[in-house]
C-alpha cells in the first residue's frame, strides 16, 4: 500500500503557474478606480500566475452569473477570483451567485478570511461574506473589494495555496 501524501508533498506536486480570470463586482468602479481588482491582478502576476483576463461587472445576479459561468466553461481558465459585492447591502449579491455556482465549498476560506480580517479591523469583519470552493473543476474565490481586503486574502490565503487548490480540484 502506498502511504498517503502529506500536505507539504501535495504543495510540492502542485502547479506553480495558474491561469486566472479576475472579476470586479461593482456598480461604481471603473478601470481607473478599480484599485482592488488592479491589486489582485498585480499580486497574481508578481507571484508567477497568469491573468488571462479581467472585467468589471455590475452587481446584478444574472450578469454576474453569466460572467463567472463563461470563465468556468473555458478550458484555459483554472481559477476565477472575484472582488467586491460581498457585503450585506441590498445591492451586494456576489455571495449568493458564487455560492450557487459552487459544487464543493471551502468553508475554511471564509472563516479564515474573517478571522484574519478581525485582527485588522475588529468586529466589522463579520460583515464580509468572502467564500471559495470548487466549481466545474475550477477554483472559484470571492473576496471583498477593498485594497486591504484583497491584500489580506491574497497574501495570507490565496497565493500560498492557489496551486494546491488547482491540483486538488483537477484530480
Amino acid at each position: 500500500m502506498i502511504p498517503p501524501m502529506s500536505h507539504q508533498e501535495h504543495k510540492r506536486a502542485s502547479p506553480t503557474n495558474i491561469r486566472c480570470y479576475v472579476l470586479t463586482v461593482s456598480d461604481t468602479r471603473t478601470e481607473e478606480t478599480d484599485t482592488g481588482g488592479r491589486l489582485l491582478r498585480e499580486l497574481l502576476t508578481e507571484n508567477g500566475h497568469e491573468v488571462i483576463g479581467h472585467a468589471i461587472v455590475p452587481d446584478e445576479a444574472k450578469t454576474l452569473r453569466y460572467a463567472i459561468s463563461a470563465q468556468l466553461d473555458t478550458d484555459v481558465v483554472q481559477a476565477v477570483i472575484t472582488t467586491g459585492g460581498t457585503g450585506i447591502s441590498r445591492r451586494d449579491g456576489t455571495y449568493e451567485v458564487v455560492s450557487d455556482l459552487l459544487d464543493k465549498r471551502l468553508d475554511g476560506f471564509g472563516e479564515l478570511f474573517r478571522t484574519l480580517s478581525f485582527e485588522e479591523i475588529g468586529p466589522s469583519a463579520m460583515l464580509s461574506r468572502a467564500c471559495a470552493g470548487a466549481a466545474r473543476g475550477k477554483v472559484l474565490i470571492s473576496m471583498p473589494g477593498s485594497q486591504n481586503a484583497v491584500r489580506l486574502g491574497m497574501t495570507r490565503l490565496v497565493l500560498p495555496e492557489l496551486g494546491h487548490l488547482v491540483r486538488e480540484v483537477t484530480r
